[in-house]
């Protein structure tokens, strides 16, 4: 159940912001077509802040229509008032999402006993599983090892995806944690090690540009082929960086415009397109990887 490389898949837009359907099916298929193992819709890179309920709920939906069965769906349904995730996640689950990605509680910093509840009473209310997602980079609150144990007893929350980029970390959540739970990386530079050290997948933001690859290093690593995982992490490295040069989802959007798979690198506001010097240093790497359109 969710191994492998699974997309932080963007949420494309035309120029005058509406959602750009027809993008997103090519997108999907796109994904379906190179292997990727599977979907995450409106998370951090799918700009879930910016996208009303209904837009939100609209996404996800045509996503599951457009994958068709071929690879699962996993819906970003993160909030943080209780609430108003378990509200988003049961409106998640009539569309037919195969999981849900649930942040840890932003901006109103939660005590690990809050966080807990939190994710229990998430848990409680669905039938589906649901994976934590810690980013303290971007939440401020951490979900500590000990708090994720706790909760890992639910039989509805099977896993984590851990975007600290810290592989010590790893180590101390692996210790208190059944080995059937999933640990998946949400920081791609550090993914490959993530996994050699017996991570099960990455959440990946590299996926949207380079599929294929980033699939394939999840496999070998899958099949204990650690030598071939960092091979082909290292083939990819200056896209793990140059993706990031400013804030996520600016510089994917930017890249996959650029390849000619979505028509516009339009952001909600805040988020704005990237300076004329990052513009160019993703376009240099494109064009090194033989990905730039025309």
């Amino acid at each position: 159940m969710f191994k492998g490389s699974y997309v932080a898949l963007i949420t494309p837009m035309h120029d005058n912001g509406e959602i750009d359907y027809p993008a997103l099916e090519r997108l999907v298929q796109f994904h379906i077509d190179q292997g990727t193992h599977g979907i995450v819709s409106v998370g951090t890179t799918g700009e879930s802040a910016t996208l009303p309920f209904d837009e939100h709920v609209e996404v996800v939906r045509q996503t599951v229509a457009m994958a068709g069965n071929k690879i699962p769906v996993i819906a970003g349904a993160g909030a943080n008032s209780t609430a108003e995730a378990i509200f988003l996640s049961e409106q998640m689950a009539a569309l037919g999402v195969d999981g849900f990605l649930s942040v840890v509680p932003y901006y109103n910093k939660p005590q690990q006993k809050g966080i807990a509840a939190h994710f229990t009473a998430i848990a409680d209310a669905t039938d589906l599983p649901v994976i934590l997602y810690n980013v303290p980079g971007r939440t401020v609150a951490d979900m500590l090892p000990e708090t994720v144990a706790e909760v890992s007893q639910h039989k509805n929350i099977v896993g984590l995806k851990d975007a600290t980029g810290d592989i010590q970390r790893l180590k101390q959540v692996q210790k208190l944690v059944d080995k059937d739970f999933l640990l998946l990386s949400g920081d791609d530079g550090t993914s490959c090690e993530f996994m050699c050290e017996g991570g099960h997948g990455v959440i990946s933001v590299t996926a949207n540009v380079v599929p294929k690859a980033m699939a394939q290093m999840c496999e070998a690593a899958l099949a204990g082929d650690n030598e071939r995982c960092r091979q082909i992490d290292a083939s990819v490295e200056q896209l793990h960086t140059g993706l990031f040069v400013e804030p996520n989802p600016v510089m994917p959007k930017w890249a996959l415009y650029k390849m000619g798979l979505t028509e516009s690198a339009f952001l909600r506001l805040p988020m704005v397109l990237p300076e004329l010097a990052s513009q160019k240093h993703i376009e240099t790497i494109l064009k090194q990887y033989a990905l730039m359109k025309g």
